[in-house]
């Protein structure tokens, strides 16, 4: 019943905008779950549902990935409106940016939490990514560049 429960959860954020325990409770009880907000405060606990901010201004209940595939989404736009030209040397990606935009895109970058930089520093028009290796080091550059390529295309 659990699973299933969870399942639906999941099911309701995806397709509603929930911003309490008590509108889930209900959603919940309309699709025929009998629960507590106990279980509902336990529940979101296990699914490590979070508040995110959503364009009305309101915070609502959402899954990291679903939090994370709006950054991905953020961090494209930003970046191709950002970005000159990306390059690396070693361990290090140098990301050349309009004037103004470093900062910026650098703090986008870091939002995606990737495990494969140990660090990153912006300056006005350039930010660095420090890789854990060169082959990451590489990995990265492709991606950007195909990212770049895609926004300007």
């Amino acid at each position: 019943m659990k699973a299933k429960r969870h399942a639906k959860i999941l099911e309701i954020i995806r397709t509603h905008p929930v911003n309490t325990q008590e509108e889930l409770l209900n959603y919940l009880l309309e699709a025929g779950f009998t629960v507590t907000q106990a279980t509902i405060s336990r529940d979101i606990k296990e699914l490590r549902l979070i508040k995110t901010l959503g364009s009305d201004g309101n915070y609502r209940y959402s899954t990291v990935r679903q939090e994370n595939e709006h950054l991905s989404s953020k961090f494209d736009s930003l970046f191709s409106d950002a970005v000159t030209n990306i390059d690396y040397a070693g361990n290090i990606v140098v990301v050349k940016c309009l004037t103004g935009m470093a900062q910026a895109a650098c703090a986008a970058m870091d939002s995606l939490q990737r495990g494969d930089i140990v660090g990153t520093i912006s300056g006005d028009d350039t930010f660095l990514c420090v890789m854990k290796d060169e082959n990451k080091a590489i990995d990265l550059v492709t991606e950007l560049k195909k990212l770049l390529r895609g926004a300007k295309a």
